[in-house]
This record gives C-alpha cells, structure tokens and sequence, in this order.
C-alpha cells in the first residue's frame, strides 16, 4: 500500500539519526500563549520542498522519496545531511513562483498538489546548501513572519488534522486575529511513536498589529 511506502520512508528519516540526539528545529519565540494556540515570532530559515499529487494518506509518499535523496547525498557535491523536525506541508499554490537554487508541514489543494518541505539544518545558507541533483527540489527560504500554532496528539488522519485547523480558525476569530495564506501542517515525530506521544500542529500565519515584531518580549 502506498500508505505503508510513506510510513516506512519516514521512519528512516527519522532513524537515520543517532537515536540519543534530538533533532533540530527552526528557532522561535512566544509571543502570548492562549488556551488553544500560540502565537510565535520565526526568524527567516531554510527548507527544501517538492510538490506531490494525491490525497491526504498517499500524497507524501514521492515527496518523502525525493526530499530523502537529496539530504542522504542526491546533490551536486553528494553531501549527506541531518534530518531536522517538523517535516511541513502545506497546500500547493500553483500561482507562486519561488526562488530556487540552480541545477519537506498534508492538505492536498483543490488542484490535487501538496508542497511538503524538509527544514534544512541552521549551518546552512543559500549560498552553501548543496545544489539539489532532482530539478524538482527547490530551495527556500521561508521569510521572518508571526505564525498562530496549535499543537495536538493522535494519528496523522485528515479528520484530526481538519478538527484542529477549524478549532484555531474558531479560537483566531474570537480573539480578533487575522490571518493570510494557506495552513501548515507541522509533523514532528517518527510514525514509529506513540500517537498519544505525537507532536502534530496546525500553523497559520499571522498578519496586522498581532504579527508586529515590536510585540516580542524584551530580551
């Protein structure tokens, strides 16, 4: 099942690593902390993404296979890279044309395509990333923003995923923050784990007085 392909290709990603070390993350400060989000404060940092057709279950498995190659060595100087958490998707927008080196937080979008990105490790630049072999990967650095988080549990199924993108809608409404753009889906575990141990969220990013950096906390 192609089910079955996604979750084994993910699994050793997540092995890969020394199973003492943690994986490394995108850096970011809490802004305020609500009852059922977050608001957090992201610096610019890198990824690299590829787009994939499917529905929810089976849309990963070719973007896993593809983004796998390029950190294990399937680039120009054949280097092999640290897997880093959360693995993003998020739906595709067939409109935006992204900046991409020269030659994976998933919704598929009414069009049928997901873009999922793998977080590159903070060490890297965009002039010192490896230069992707498969035309398809495209590097990109995701711009400083204030995203609206809502973390949850449980398996990775559409349903969970939909119940917990709506219940942020409803909560972002209440508190009168405004949002732009399209839903992160952010997977920070091995599906080797627990799903009552599972980190999963549901990020929007926010726009207006709420995403204003003069709001983050004195240093």
């Amino acid at each position: 099942m192609r089910t079955g392909k996604f979750l084994l290709i993910a699994a050793s990603l997540f092995l890969w690593q020394p199973l003492a070390m943690a994986l490394e993350e995108p850096e970011y400060t809490v802004i305020e902390t609500f009852e059922d989000f977050e608001l957090r404060h992201y610096p610019p940092y890198l990824v690299a993404e590829v787009d994939a057709r499917g529905d929810f279950d089976e849309a990963g498995n070719d973007a896993f296979r593809i983004l796998a190659g390029y950190i294990f060595g399937d680039n120009q100087s054949a280097t092999k890279m640290s897997m880093t958490a959360p693995v993003e998707s998020r739906p595709a927008d067939i409109s935006e044309k992204m900046a991409m080196t020269a030659p994976v937080t998933a919704v598929a979008s009414g069009e049928g395509r997901t873009t999922y990105a793998f977080v590159m490790e903070r060490k890297y630049t965009m002039n010192t990333l490896p230069v992707p072999n498969d035309s398809r990967v495209r590097i990109r650095e995701m711009p400083e923003r204030v995203m609206a988080a809502r973390r949850y549990s449980g398996r990775w199924t559409q349903e969970r995923y939909v119940h917990n993108l709506e219940s942020l809608r409803a909560a972002l409404t209440k508190a009168g923050i405004e949002t732009v753009g399209e839903p992160i889906l952010a997977r920070y575990n091995s599906p080797f784990s627990l799903p009552m141990l599972r980190r999963n969220e549901v990020m929007l990013e926010v726009v207006g007085e709420d995403a204003s950096i003069s709001k983050l906390p004195s240093q």
